[in-house]
């Protein structure tokens, strides 16, 4: 009778011996499984090449629709782009200016992965403002600035982006637009102001979407993201539309050490691209632009003035947008 109750308790002791090992091995399972999930490798994004797409855009001179830079930088851009994405659309449009001049622009949208559902929408402006209206010499106010800041960083850094998606394909969809006419609203020295002159190109894709029953899950706008010592807040309009992405987006910035770029307060709602997307488009975007909340503009000092030149970009910053990017897009699922 002892003997058969020991050997009970034996057999009792080795089931349950047995289930707790396995349930510490599926416990294990599980951990290891969810660190592999976690554990992706996003590629290193090169400041350098980003830099060097800035100063070619420049190069060309003042990217104003109906001047010859801005159709070799066009041409320039549509072959940069067709070299590394799987689909490129050229959207030509005109669009009535703020004078009432009819104007003739071009929208150039990339396409990665473009059977996959989900969809991120990554945006700039690729044309140059006609007018240096905040220069300090009233001599200037109508002569083309170079945009090196306003239009070419953001444009740099989503081509070096798009080389990343080239050469290391995402899990999701990624769509590079590039908006034409943005920068032709009214010059300072016209007192009535109407924003709807602004963001010509994105205005026009918004309503004309192409690829026809276009849609993405969020957009992120690019504006003056290569200054020295810029600063990103938590910008107006994205706020009201977008404030999850914006969250996410400037907690991937700490993560990786950009705070001091990516500053968590809320700045004042700028009429930019993203305005339409998220109006017209129905698209969730943000809007990463440097403001100054202690400028007569409430921009970087070289706003729309002659100084706007490739002297006035710096790496680091580069780096900085970049890398948050990268991360963000080789997390999505």
């Amino acid at each position: 009778m002892g003997n058969r109750r020991l050997i009970s308790i034996f057999v009792i002791l080795m089931i349950f011996s047995t289930f707790f090992l396995e349930s510490c091995k599926k416990k294990i399972d599980t951990v290891t499984d969810g660190q592999q999930q976690t554990d992706i490798k996003v590629p290193n994004f090169n400041a350098d090449r980003a830099y060097d797409y800035i100063a070619k855009q420049v190069s060309f001179g003042p990217r104003v629709p109906g001047t010859k830079a801005h159709d070799l930088c066009g041409n320039w851009l549509i072959e940069k782009l067709d070299s590394l994405a799987d689909t490129v659309y050229v959207q030509n449009f005109k669009a009535r200016i703020y004078s009432g001049e009819i104007k003739e622009g071009k929208n150039i949208i990339a396409q990665f992965n473009p059977n996959i559902q989900k969809r991120i929408l990554l945006s700039a402006h690729w044309d140059s403002r006609p007018y240096a209206d905040h220069d300090p010499n009233p001599n200037n106010h109508n002569s083309p600035i170079l945009g090196a800041n306003d239009g070419a960083s953001g444009v740099g850094i989503l081509i070096e982006i798009a080389n990343l998606l080239n050469e290391n394909s995402p899990a999701i969809g990624i769509d590079i637009a590039f908006w034409d006419i943005e920068d032709w609203g009214e010059p300072q020295s016209v007192q009535t102001y109407n924003g709807e002159f602004w963001c010509l190109g994105s205005q026009y894709w918004s309503k004309n979407k192409l690829p026809l029953f276009y849609n993405a899950n969020y957009g992120i706008l690019l504006d003056m993201v290569g200054a020295k010592d810029a600063t990103f807040y938590f910008e107006g309009i994205s706020s009201q539309y977008a404030p999850s992405i914006l969250k996410k987006v400037w907690d991937i910035a700490a993560k990786l050490g950009y705070s001091k770029y990516f500053i968590p307060e809320n700045a004042a709602p700028i009429t930019d691209d993203h305005l339409y997307l998220n109006t017209i488009a129905n698209i969730p975007t943000i809007n990463i632009i440097h403001q100054v909340k202690n400028s007569p503009t409430g921009f970087f000092p070289y706003w729309h003035t002659l100084g706007d030149d490739i002297d006035k970009i710096d790496k680091n910053t580069l780096n900085a947008v970049g890398n948050v990017l990268a991360y963000l897009i080789y997390n999505e699922k």
